[in-house]
């Protein structure tokens, strides 16, 4: 990484949006509406012990980053300040990290190395997650807009309009290479949105956020529950099916990981591994699993999540996005501070 440059933090009023506010002990995000506020600092980044974690113990297939004995702590992240005063959503791509910003309603493009920021397009009012793909000239990006209840399309420029009147979209993912699966916060499903109607997929969450994809699984970060924490779901028969599945049937268990509080941003990596932010009292942490394992083992407990950075900023954590080479990328909700970690090396405390 290049150098970086620290930007004083500015607070601003927001009028007409819409922000997360985390109730711990509830688990129950909801969206806060249209005052003024200010947006309070990130706790400073003083460095603490870090706990001792447990791995699953299971092959790896890509072992891109090694095995913790103790996890990174806020010493060992590094600063990337771009120009965008309430980061919220974050996705990497070839180089860029594109962030949405619930202050001015606008995408910024930010160079993942020297933290240069540029405008890329105004629209989105309050993204919590986003697809992007290589376009013909540039970047085009799918992203589910909370506050307008729509999920849009940005090619070239231009902003399409993909669904609409959905019920609280946050997470998305791409499902092939013209369908989507978005997660529904209010609505409590997950929705197949792209090339024809949006059809409900799955019911019965709870508060679902972060959603990822791999090898003919789904999962689903429930921040409502708890016992819930994470599920996983086969993509088998799931454009043909005609009713959702239903996440609460007791005819098969869905428990990929229980046990965490507020599960928001999940991802899965290069390493074939699943990462994924939650809380830890009021701590912003993140953590992972081998999800093959906890799908063959009936699911993961809490202790045996590896917590991968344990950091001093303030729950909940947002915009988890992991490069190609795994360098990983997050911030506090409450800050425009974006912060990185390698992690194919040792952490201070190792």
């Amino acid at each position: 990484m290049g150098s970086m440059k620290t930007h004083t933090y500015i607070a601003t009023t927001v009028s007409a949006i819409a922000i997360l506010v985390v109730v711990i002990g509830q688990g129950i995000v909801s969206a806060q509406g249209s005052s003024a506020t200010s947006t309070p600092p990130a706790p400073p980044p003083t460095a603490s012990a870090a706990p001792q974690v447990m791995v699953t113990n299971t092959p790896r297939s890509n072992a891109g980053a090694p095995p913790l004995t103790t996890s990174f702590t806020q010493a060992d992240l590094k600063l990337l300040t771009g120009n965008v005063q309430r980061p919220n959503g974050l996705v990497w791509f070839d180089g860029k990290l594109f962030a949405a910003c619930t202050g001015d309603w606008t995408i910024y493009e930010i160079d993942a190395e020297t933290g240069v920021t540029a405008q890329y397009i105004y629209g989105p009012k309050n993204a919590h997650a986003m697809v992007a793909k290589a376009g013909q000239s540039n970047t085009s990006l799918w992203i589910p807009d909370f506050q307008s209840n729509t999920v849009i399309e940005i090619t070239q420029g231009v902003v399409k309009t993909v669904a609409s009147n959905m019920e609280g979209p946050w997470g998305i993912v791409a499902f092939d290479d013209t369908q989507f699966l978005v997660t529904n916060l209010r609505g409590n499903n997950v929705v197949l949105v792209g090339a024809a109607e949006p059809k409900q997929v799955i019911s019965q969450l709870r508060s679902p956020t972060g959603i990822a994809l791999d090898d003919g699984y789904i999962y689903v970060a429930n921040t409502g529950s708890a016992r819930r924490a994470i599920e996983w779901y086969s993509t088998d028969g799931l454009v043909e099916q005609t009713e959702p599945i239903d996440a609460e049937a007791q005819n098969e268990s869905h428990a990929l990981v229980s046990g965490l509080q507020n599960v928001t941003n999940i991802t899965m990596a290069a390493d074939d591994l699943l990462y994924f932010s939650y809380s830890l009292g009021t701590r912003g942490v993140v953590g992972r699993v081998n999800p093959e394992t906890c799908r063959e083992n009936g699911g993961c407990s809490s202790e045996q999540v590896e917590i991968v950075v344990y950091s001093e900023l303030a729950a909940p954590l947002s915009g988890l996005t992991i490069s190609s080479d795994m360098e990983l990328f997050i911030h506090s909700i409450f800050s425009p501070e974006i912060y990185w970690v390698d992690l194919t090396t040792t952490p201070t405390g190792n």
